[in-house]
């Protein structure tokens, strides 16, 4: 039986009592939000990446991707799909997928990009993360899309773990920019789906 009971959903937001003393609420990010996800995204990069370059390159690339200015942009992209996720009303994270995003190393077309998933280390431990990716799964499969893939830091065995346990494999080593003069070593993990 799941940590976790649905309480009520729509395309925008879903629900969840946890334990029966705390809720988890996921809802769609609107332009408003860009402060909110730029600060966020700092921190869940700094906190998972940070050691993974010099501290020029992880600035660099920060503020080349996650200044509000940046954040603004991609919130006005139709084809991204941002989501914040909040804890007892606490803002713990987001996530961002893009529909038809085709990968080099897969025929199929009709594939979901996760972008991102991005959970503050205050809240691991709680299955955000994972409610987080189910609530993206399940948009990703009512779409029609076929499978998902993503990036994922190949010395991260956190995420490693966490999407091979969601059904990932490895189908390829690839880099992943960061500055001008550093990428690091990543891995394209791909989920097909089953049943579409």
């Amino acid at each position: 039986m799941p940590l976790y009971a649905l309480y009520g959903s729509n395309k925008k937001t879903i629900s969840f009592h946890y334990f029966y003393f705390t809720m988890i609420e996921i809802q769609k990010a609107s332009p408003n939000d860009a402060a909110l996800i730029s600060t966020i995204a700092k921190i869940t990069f700094i906190e998972s990446h940070g050691h993974s370059a010099s501290e020029k390159n992880i600035c660099s690339y920060i503020d080349a991707h996650y200044s509000v200015e940046a954040i603004n942009k991609e919130l006005a992209d139709e084809k991204n799909n941002y989501h914040l996720i909040y804890f007892n009303q606490k803002l713990a994270g987001f996530s961002n997928i893009i529909y038809n995003s085709s990968n080099p190393k897969i025929d199929e077309k009709a594939l979901t990009k996760l972008d991102r998933i991005y959970i503050l280390k205050e809240f691991y431990g709680l299955q955000l993360g994972a409610a987080l990716f189910e609530f993206n799964l399940r948009l990703s499969v009512e779409a029609g899309q076929k499978g998902m893939w993503l990036y994922v830091w190949t010395e991260n065995q956190r995420a490693v773990g966490f999407y091979k346990k969601a059904g990932f494999e490895i189908i390829a080593n690839t880099s992943f920019k960061i500055s001008e003069d550093h990428s690091n070593p990543n891995y394209w993990m791909y989920k097909k789906y089953l049943r579409v």
